[in-house]
């Protein structure tokens, strides 16, 4: 009898969440699309819309009990650890080198935002509330966690469209980023070579840069403080050359756990009474409007440096400006190559790849200070 009960109660909306959550694992295991992540949440998306989940919280005669995945958000999520954490893994992997040798890709990475703003004013055109434009802003930075601090910190209604939608762009770099470049770019222009002549970068420098980068963000937005200093805390870490067990655990064990617990733990927002609405297929479409206007940012910026550039700079390069390390980084080389097999700009993409990454939790921070006031 409880079992025919519960086959009633399931909705076309849980079948649905059923099915998604089959998606995302099927994009895991057979198409390697940020399998660590999506993996975990696709399950987590089933786990939490079978009928009456012993995982989410549910009442029971008149007493609520708790649910793990219930819990997990609000310990790690809610109060923002487990992206912070995650920070620190991810700043353990970046190397500022090619950065540091040529900080004019600094500009790529600010100048690659640009479809965070726009899609802003967009979302809000549309009816979102501010707090939630903003939120639904940053999925075009491409940055996982980072999305998930400003969604959670608006207390967003949309967070688990938010997040699954971040993440999913970032999987999806390879296959969005390639026509939206062509499709704003020549064969000429993505033909052009870069000469590439590294300065040598000290390890005292190496040192100093996420000290000062974090001093200056949290200066001039000090909302972004936790977002950027754990990121530079992780780096520090890497080049301070004392630490190498500590940096290889943050890059490997810590930063793979947090991924596992962060991606089942979204799936807390993935049921279907708040999931299976009209609004999040609008989160999905802004989403993907806000990553496309980010490549393009930094493209047409490319484009514009060309004009007073006496050396010209590859536009595709401008497009490795947003926040997914080391993939849009891959992907220009990649494209580079498959117009020119000697054109090599996997350094000077790679520099204004960790240029987004900061970018995009600087950009996370203003948002946080300008929308919270």
């Amino acid at each position: 009898m409880l079992i025919l009960n519960n086959l009633i109660s399931i909705s076309w909306q849980q079948v649905l969440m059923w099915v998604i959550g089959a998606t995302l694992i099927y994009l895991a295991i057979k198409k390697g699309m940020e399998p660590t992540l999506l993996l975990p949440m696709g399950f987590g998306a089933i786990l939490v819309n079978l009928p009456f989940s012993g995982v989410i919280d549910q009442m029971y005669d008149g007493e609520l009990e708790e649910g793990v995945i219930d819990i997990l958000f609000r310990a790690g999520i809610a109060n923002e650890l487990f992206p912070l954490l995650l920070f620190i893994g991810i700043g353990a992997m970046i190397d500022f080198g090619p950065l540091l040798s040529n900080p004019k890709m600094l500009l790529f990475g600010a100048a690659a935002q640009f479809g965070i703003f726009f899609t802003i004013g967009l979302a809000t055109l549309l009816g979102f509330e501010l707090k939630d434009a903003a939120s639904i802003g940053i999925i075009g930075a491409a940055d996982g966690p980072t999305a998930i601090v400003v969604a959670n910190f608006f207390r967003s209604n949309y967070i688990g469209a938010i997040m699954v939608a971040a993440y999913s762009y970032m999987a999806l770099v390879p296959i969005v980023q390639p026509p939206v470049i062509r499709l704003v770019t020549t064969r000429k222009e993505r033909q052009i070579r870069m000469e590439y002549a590294p300065d040598s970068v000290s390890q005292k420098v190496k040192i100093l840069f996420p000290i000062i980068v974090t001093i200056i963000a949290g200066i001039a937005a000090p909302r972004s403080v936790a977002l950027i200093g754990f990121l530079m805390f992780g780096n520090l870490v890497r080049e301070c050359g004392v630490l190498g067990s500590l940096s290889q655990t943050a890059q490997d064990v810590l930063a793979n756990l947090v991924t596992l617990f962060l991606g089942i733990t979204v799936a807390s927002k993935m049921r279907a009474d708040l999931f299976v609405t009209p609004e999040t297929l609008m989160i999905l479409a802004l989403g993907l409007v806000a990553f496309i206007f980010d490549t393009i940012g930094g493209v047409f910026f490319a484009k514009l440096l060309n004009l007073f550039s006496k050396k010209k700079i590859n536009p595709m390069v401008g497009a490795a400006g947003i926040s997914a390390f080391p993939m849009s980084a891959r992907v220009i080389h990649k494209m580079g190559q498959q117009e020119d097999k000697q054109n090599f700009l996997l350094m000077h993409a790679v520099g204004a790849n960790v240029s987004g990454q900061v970018a995009s939790v600087i950009a996370g921070g203003m948002i946080l200070s300008l929308v919270a006031r």
